[in-house]
């Protein structure tokens, strides 16, 4: 109506608008600021940064306040494991022999015996 908003009509209306999208999960003003940081930090920005943009004085607050999704988690362990080229080949392998377990069996006994055969 032309006036400013307080600080709890602001927070009744994200929690509002939170339980009416249907995902769950009750909403608050911190939920959008945790999710913000936490999207920053997977997409590459420095905790330093989101420390300034969310006013912590202690780095500490930061990093327990931003938590690195499980999503991201997978994907940079995928990306630097050392047991990157087993997974290519077993993904490979699992697309024409059907079950995972067998592959990696096969896979496993594969390798033991090149190296037996190095030896």
């Amino acid at each position: 109506y032309g006036q400013a908003l307080g600080l709890e009509r602001v927070a009744e209306i994200v929690r509002e608008a939170v339980n009416d999208s249907g995902i769950g999960k009750r909403g608050s003003c911190h939920m959008f600021r945790h999710t913000m940081a936490t999207l920053m930090l997977e997409n590459g920005a420095d905790v330093r940064f989101i420390q300034a943009m969310l006013g912590h004085a202690d780095l500490k607050t930061t990093e327990i306040y931003t938590q690195v999704s499980i999503k991201a988690l997978k994907a940079v362990h995928t990306a630097t494991h050392p047991a990157k080229p087993i997974r290519s080949r077993l993904a490979a392998r699992a697309g024409s022999a059907g079950d995972e377990a067998e592959t990696l069996l096969a896979l496993l006994d594969a390798e033991a015996n090149a190296d037996a055969d190095e030896a």
